[in-house]
């Protein structure tokens, strides 16, 4: 199959496509880094179309075929793949990679291979000219190098013929209805032609930073309604190995280690890899089988101490119960983890739309 190709559907089995095209749409957009469609459920929310998408992870595009019905197309540095892009659409959204500017890496920006793939987004907006566009990334892209990362990125979009906010908003993910701490850079551009017709400035757009919806939500709200499996609870010796962990980084004037989220509290960040699920570990004392189902070192702990389920980070994210999962445990935590927070983005997608002057629909249930 070549990475542009769309599998063939069994005809013999009935694919359930928990979140099919809008029929009648109310704007077209293209889904770029698109992972497990964060971004497309959010445009799909308000009556968008998408007309393309690419992704290279497999494991990803896997997720992505099961809950859309479409493959993405691959590797988006490469022509070939750009050339499938439609010469017609409204909006470019785009949460690509941010390793290369979060604290947690190595911070190397442009001068890493995954930084430089904004360029490529730059590109196709130079060339497509879509009335504006949506950007994500963490919010150390602000600071990086000094702010210089970011006067790069600002004056490309320029060159490109769009304009954008001089301070790009920091949008926390737990703001609009999911029970999660998570600060991310949103960008918004707008095609210079629209914002001259338009009375569109730089303040314009600034001013135009998505209200809080609801901060209500506690982990409570997203918990497993009954009891999970015990692959999920740590070890004895696995909780003793954290707390070792914990006491040295704290011996050392910081604060890494492990972190127990209550029910009445507000999640950490969750993410790929890392600390990411310790740090957001929970008590859940309604465990009865603790027979483990791999070997463990010790036994498995009689506190209620595990880790939050798949199902529990996608509704940290947002993503509605019927988004199905359809890859192992580890693939799932890593795709969730890097995915984008659905009702954020929604919010702030209803302030583009405005400033386009695009009539977006409501068919969500959020």
């Amino acid at each position: 199959m070549s990475e542009t190709s769309v599998p063939e559907k069994n005809n013999n089995v009935a694919m359930e496509i928990p979140f099919p095209t809008v029929s009648s749409p109310a704007f077209t957009f293209i889904d770029l880094f698109a992972g497990i469609g964060g971004f497309r459920i959010a445009m799909q929310n308000l009556g968008g179309k998408c007309v393309y998408s690419s992704e290279i992870d497999e494991k990803a595009k896997a997720t992505y075929f099961a809950n859309y019905g479409e493959m993405p197309f691959g590797d988006i540095t490469k022509e070939e793949t750009k050339s499938f892009i439609p010469d017609s659409f409204d909006i470019l959204c785009a949460g690509f990679p941010c390793q290369a500017f979060s604290v947690a890496g190595k911070k190397m920006g442009f001068e890493e291979a995954r930084g430089t793939l904004f360029f490529d987004v730059a590109e196709i907006l130079r060339r497509k000219q879509p009335k504006g566009f949506f950007l994500e990334n963490v919010k150390g892209l602000k600071v990086h190098d000094r702010g210089r990362t970011f006067e790069v990125i600002k004056n490309s979009l320029d060159e490109v013929g769009y304009i954008i906010a001089d301070d790009p908003w920091i949008v926390n993910a737990r703001d609009f209805g999911v029970p999660q701490h998570r600060e991310r850079v949103y960008i918004i551009g707008v095609r210079k032609d629209i914002a001259a017709e338009n009375g569109i400035t730089k303040e314009t757009i600034q001013l135009c930073k998505p209200e809080p919806t609801d901060t209500t939500k506690l982990f409570k709200d997203v918990k497993e309604e009954s009891e999970v499996g015990v692959k999920y609870y740590l070890s004895t010796q696995y909780i003793e190995s954290l707390k070792r962990h914990k006491a040295r980084h704290a011996a050392k004037g910081n604060g890494f280690g492990y972190k127990i989220v209550k029910d009445d509290e507000v999640s950490n960040t969750i993410m790929a890899g890392g600390m990411g699920l310790e740090c957001n570990l929970v008590i859940d004392d309604r465990l009865t089988n603790f027979t483990p189902q791999t070997n463990i070192k010790g036994e498995v702990n009689r506190i209620g101490l595990r880790r939050m389920t798949p199902r529990e980070w996608a509704r940290l994210q947002g993503f509605p119960d019927t988004f199905k999962i359809v890859v192992s445990d580890t693939s799932a935590y890593k795709q969730f983890g890097n995915s984008v927070a659905i009702p954020a983005i929604q919010a702030t997608a209803k302030k583009l739309l405005e400033l386009l002057g695009i009539e977006y629909l409501d068919l969500s249930d959020m």
